[in-house]
């Protein structure tokens, strides 16, 4: 898939980033750059892997000179840099827009300037029928890369995007949290246990992104099928896997927080394409000129259910506890803590 390419991973040294070097850097791949602005993060990655094939780029998604610096001779992108912490964007809206927005606009605007040929945007379900200040930079987000797409021409650079639910074990998600707890044997707090999150591994949002390189068209979205959990049940499989005692302190919602999380809306829903595990979302591409669409016919949109984690495969604990234990973060915590004081 990658033989002799070069690819360019913004906010690289995340969870996501990690996971694409395990599973390319020992292909034909020519080179996998990371570009981030935490050197320490940077350097953590560069004594990890120690392959000549990684290249680390210093640099901000909200300064494009130093994203023109990195995309000489880049043949692909993976635009995962985001701030996704609900509560801090909440606080502090504007830095949300000046990277989610302003932030994937300049990646864009760098990517075509230097004629890479395909940008895959990574989003999240919190941009559907957003209600806090970071789904709603994610909603923007997606309507960037929708609207570049409109003038950019897929033989040269296509653009298209992904939306994925929580990703779990992810860096500032709440398993490694209910582990943290346990460990220093404090209550495992959560918001509201019936509230319902989706469940992904990290190697199904790998997975959902090469769909979406090999499948999706220029301003799709691709969006993967996926179970969800109440997060009272998560808690308690976290607890029964570590056999412990703590106890469950409901703390109620956080700022900006939904019960549970969309990731098809219903207008996105009546014109997705369902193909088998996965849904593609086309692109919106009429013009300006409504008044032809009269006389052409307008399309007819006919309402159907959103795909929400309310309405999906709902896991049962054991389930739930079936599915952490494929993780290796998970199997890594397990070994630590059987291994405990020896």
């Amino acid at each position: 898939m990658f033989k002799d390419k070069t690819i360019l991973i913004t906010g690289g040294t995340g969870s996501f980033g990690n996971m694409v070097c395990k599973r390319f850097l020992n292909t034909d791949i020519k080179e996998i750059r990371i570009f981030s602005r935490d050197e320490k993060k940077q350097n953590d990655m560069r004594m990890l892997y120690q392959n000549d094939k990684i290249k680390f780029f210093i640099g901000d998604v909200r300064n494009i000179d130093s994203l023109n610096n990195a995309m000489h001779g880049v043949d692909y992108i993976f635009h995962a840099a985001a701030l996704k912490q609900v509560p801090s964007c909440e606080f502090f809206p504007i830095e949300a827009v000046r990277t989610n927005v302003l932030g994937t606009d300049n990646v864009l605007s760098a990517a075509m300037n230097a004629g890479v040929k395909k940008i895959i945007c990574l989003s999240t379900d919190k941009a559907a029928y957003p209600i806090n200040a970071m789904g709603i930079s994610k909603a923007l987000m997606e309507k960037t890369f929708i609207a570049k797409a409109r003038f950019s021409s897929p033989e040269r650079t296509l653009i298209c995007g992904t939306r994925y639910g929580n990703v779990m074990a992810s860096r500032g998600s709440v398993i490694p949290l209910f582990i943290e707890q346990i460990k220093a044997g404090k209550p495992l707090t959560i918001t509201d246990p019936k509230m319902t999150r989706f469940l992904m591994s990290l190697e199904d949002a790998v997975d959902l992104v090469l769909y979406a390189f090999e499948h999706a068209e220029n301003g799709d979205i691709m969006v993967q099928k996926s179970p969800a959990s109440y997060i009272g049940d998560l808690a308690q499989a976290v607890k029964e896997l570590f056999h412990a005692d703590n106890k469950i302190e409901v703390i109620g919602s956080r700022h900006g927080e939904k019960i549970f999380e969309v990731l098809l809306t219903k207008e996105e829903a009546a014109k997705a394409i369902d193909l088998g595990n996965f849904f593609r979302v086309p692109a919106d591409n009429r013009d300006l000129n409504y008044g032809k669409y009269l006389e052409e016919g307008s399309p007819k949109i006919t309402l159907t259910n959103e795909y929400n984690s309310n309405n999906t495969q709902i896991l049962s604990v054991k389930e739930i506890k079936e599915k952490l234990l494929e993780l290796p973060y998970i199997q890594e915590e397990l070994r630590k803590w059987k291994g405990r004081g020896t």
